[in-house]
């Protein structure tokens, strides 16, 4: 028997322990750890997010809106309409007759009558906001826009029914008569006008602005600012800068969207929800959405509204219970929720185009509220182009004067470049055989105002003659 030293047996020790510890860094190496269930807590912090997305203040005092129903009677040489300005709506699936006549008809949502110059679509994208600017002491608001901007002037008006102070800088020259958008800009906000080479760099131009209008004592936030500190659908760690402009991108990315389509499309998930109810079309009913589509971010405002309601209900036990088996398909959660869709007639871009806009915005948001596990359905916005193609803004022979007989006929003010697009495509939808089982209800976006501008261009169309009849 040898006897070892103490030296000797400090050296085999060391050894031992490297040789232990290299095992254990290979299989460490070898072994993949198995995906983390995610925690019961983040389900109940969801369900607190969700339940706070419509417990907080608005502007509109309520999500209603008058609904219409249209009916179409058509002859040999042209097409008539008639309205019903209090149509029988909700009951459940089985008892309602969804075409209980042979006329086609369709359903309006008249978003245009949520206020006389504040409406549609940019009523909606301000309902979540402006509480907001008031709720954290703003007292001044910048924004651009062209010089015929729904947005700006609805920023403006809003904010000066609420003791706030706008700040538009319109795109362009001012023009000879101002009228239409221009002129409520020019009444309700203080209004300057900028050089388009200057337009062309936003964010500068908004910031130097912003910060002669706070001057040497005021402070200047970014909408993000405000977002990032309000306390209600605060996220933690995808904080993003915010242009301020308050328009949709036209691009989006992970990077510079992620706020702006929380706050663009709170007011069209609460238009669904309203909408949703039993007395109105309820749950079970087969509803196609059809709306005009500029860079398609109402619409997917209303396709996040059937996404999120696929996930949500309004008992919160049911909605854990529903989180711990969430389906892994988007599609199983329409048709046990919401058996919508939307139809957005697209007017200014392509249809891919629209289409990455979607897949990011909608990704965006179900990142925001946890809801990464549902698979996109690509299939909850149809994109389809105009009954009619042409350039954006370009109107067609005939088109006016279509627009004037449905508002002698309907008292529904339709204008040629947006609204009308959606008009005749729910009146396509509305003759389809494919449609005789769901209801076609058709999103009024608003934008009548632009009808002025329209004026002074076309000129002869809105004399007291007879211009060509557009038919459909």
């Amino acid at each position: 028997m040898t006897a070892k030293t103490g030296g000797q047996e400090s050296s085999e020790a060391a050894t031992l322990k490297r040789a232990v510890a290299a095992k254990r860094m290979l299989l460490r190496r070898l072994t993949v750890p198995p995906p983390r269930p995610r925690p019961v807590v983040s389900r109940l912090n969801l369900v607190r997010r969700c339940s706070s997305l419509f417990h907080r203040q608005w502007m509109l005092p309520s999500p209603a809106a008058p609904i219409h129903s249209i009916s179409l009677s058509k002859s040999s040489s042209s097409s008539s309409y008639s309205s019903d300005p209090a149509p029988a709506l909700g009951g459940p699936a089985s008892t309602v007759e969804v075409r209980d006549f042979d006329a086609p008809s369709f359903y309006l949502i008249r978003d245009d009558l949520l206020h006389p110059l504040v409406n549609g679509n940019k009523a909606r994208k301000l309902d979540a906001l402006v509480p907001l600017l008031r709720r954290h002491s703003a007292t001044d608001l910048v924004t651009c826009g062209g010089c015929q901007s729904a947005h700006a002037a609805a920023v403006a008006v809003c904010c000066a029914e609420r003791g706030l102070r706008a700040h538009l800088l319109l795109r362009g020259e001012q023009p000879e008569v101002p009228t239409g958008y221009n002129l409520v800009s020019l009444m309700y906000g203080s209004v300057s006008y900028v050089e388009r080479s200057a337009y062309t760099r936003r964010e500068e131009m908004l910031l130097k602005h912003a910060k002669s209008v706070a001057g040497g004592e005021g402070n200047v936030l970014w909408a993000d600012d405000i977002l990032r500190n309000s306390h209600g659908l605060n996220v933690e760690s995808d904080s993003v800068p915010m242009d301020g402009r308050g328009d949709p991108l036209s691009e989006c990315s992970s990077e510079t969207s992620l706020r702006r389509v929380v706050i663009v499309n709170e007011g069209l998930i609460r238009l669904v929800k309203y909408l949703s109810q039993a007395h109105i079309f309820g749950r079970d009913q087969q509803i196609v959405l059809v709306l005009d589509s500029g860079t398609g971010t109402t619409a997917i405002g209303l396709a996040l509204g059937i996404i999120y309601f696929g996930a949500y209900d309004a008992r919160a036990e049911y909605f854990v219970a529903l989180l711990i088996s969430l389906p892994h398909s988007i599609n199983g959660l329409v048709d046990n929720w919401l058996r919508w869709r939307v139809t957005a007639v697209m007017l200014a871009d392509s249809q891919d185009r629209y289409k990455e806009h979607e897949k990011c915005l909608i990704s965006n948001f179900k990142s925001i509220y946890g809801l990464e596990t549902v698979e996109h359905n690509e299939g909850i916005i149809h994109w389809v182009d105009r009954l009619h193609p042409r350039r954006f803004g370009k109107i067609l022979n005939g088109e006016i004067d279509l627009c004037r007989r449905i508002a002698q006929q309907t008292g529904v003010l339709l204008d040629p470049i947006y609204t009308l697009a959606a008009w005749e495509h729910a009146v396509l939808l509305a003759d389809a055989e494919a449609e005789k089982h769901a209801k076609v209800v058709m999103l009024h976006t608003g934008g009548t105002l632009g009808l002025f501008g329209l004026a002074q261009r076309y000129i002869s169309d809105f004399s007291s003659g007879v211009p060509t009849v557009h038919t459909l």
